[in-house]
């Protein structure tokens, strides 16, 4: 149970999606020209917007109190957008990557920061066609979220693995449970942070940067969690954008758990052990390369472990704190979640059914709308 004092945090929510706009006949990525964002904007406002690649939109929740009121958010989003984009002649997918579009045919959208990113980073931004879930926990307290995201990274394999969503790439089976990582590790300021001390001294990082140049602004740490520069939130980024609308909130509620669990011990002068950023990368590979089929490394233990185990040990670490969130169910379902497979075991069945990649889309558009 959590204390009279750690009742008073809300660990509100907030999900971010990515879908993929894709073409009903050629099941190809296909630009909708800011259609969909602006039929959107005469229903949900400013929660569906554009992104670089005009084949993407993304939506985002208002601050959700629990997990519930996430849950019917979340699938509410996906459910307008689904209708606005068949309306449109479209069908959005949620995958972390496309199963044979390629990024050279992709249209970017015509915006000034986007301009100011392809300008900088290339065809490491033009390549960028991948597609993320991103979810925010409520958190004031910048010194606490400090810690937080420093004892949260251990945990980050762990959730990478269970949104295992992106086996394909340009038409290839790539071998990777996500391929989405390996794209996007193409960008500067990605993967695993470090580990900061104090909120000061992340500052003073934020600062140099901003004063060498190196970015314009803290949005451009684009690190697997972060404190986020203008939002009260943390920040969790690792993820593929999940296929179906259960397991979105499954994740968001896990990842809402684990930070409420670490910021338990942290009010009982208790802490959770921060592994250097080359150890946890250790899985982080593992993660994207087997999902949850492999093995990770027990760094405690300094030995390999079924990563399906790891993830029942990491139920039953959080497991005080559920009732209190008002979790208990959704946090549950990620046992069927681990008898199904990931999203990415899922296409990879269809593939090796149909050998038919426009049938894994399909499958993705298919499930992107399963019980909305």
């Amino acid at each position: 149970m959590l204390t009279n004092q750690q009742n008073t945090m809300k660990f509100t929510l907030g999900i971010e999606e990515e879908y993929q706009v894709i073409d009903p006949e050629t099941r190809e990525l296909v630009s909708h020209d800011q259609k969909i964002v602006a039929e959107a904007a005469k229903k949900i406002g400013e929660q569906c917007k554009a992104e670089m690649h005009q084949a993407v939109v993304e939506v985002g929740t208002n601050i959700c109190n629990d997990i519930t009121d996430a849950k019917e958010q979340i699938t509410g989003l996906r459910r307008t957008i689904s209708e606005i984009s068949n309306d449109l002649g479209f069908k959005i997918g949620a995958a972390g990557t496309h199963p044979f579009s390629k990024w050279e045919t992709q249209l970017i959208t015509p915006n000034p920061r986007y301009d100011e990113i392809v300008n900088e980073l290339q065809d490491t931004a033009r390549s960028n066609l991948i597609f993320g879930l991103h979810v925010h926990v409520g958190m004031e307290d910048k010194q606490m979220a400090i810690h937080l995201v420093n004892a949260m990274r251990y945990f980050l394999p762990h959730l990478y693995a269970l949104s295992t969503n992106s086996p394909f790439w340009e038409g290839r089976n790539t071998g990777f449970k996500s391929f989405r990582s390996k794209v996007f590790d193409k960008f500067p300021r990605t993967g695993i942070p470090g580990v900061f001390d104090n909120y000061a001294q992340y500052e003073h990082y934020i600062n140099l940067l901003v004063k060498t140049k190196c970015i314009d602004n803290p949005k451009k740490i684009w690190w697997d969690i972060r404190v986020h520069p203008y939002f009260p939130t943390l920040e969790v980024r690792i993820c593929d954008v999940p296929l179906t609308v259960n397991e979105t909130v499954s994740i968001a509620a896990l990842i809402q758990a684990i930070i409420a669990k670490l910021y338990k011990l942290r009010c009982q002068n208790l802490n959770f052990m921060n592994y250097h950023r080359a150890l946890i990368n250790e899985n982080k590979w593992r993660a994207g390369r087997y999902g949850i089929d492999g093995k990770m490394i027990d760094f405690g233990k300094e030995c390999e472990v079924d990563t399906r185990l790891l993830m029942g040990e990491l139920l039953d670490f959080v497991d005080d704190v559920l009732d209190d969130l008002g979790s208990r169910k959704e946090i549950e379902y990620i046992n069927e979640m681990l008898k199904l497979g990931t999203g990415a075991d899922r296409q990879l069945a269809v593939y090796e059914k149909s050998k038919d990649l426009t049938k894994v889309v399909d499958y993705i558009t298919e499930q992107t709308i399963l019980g909305i």
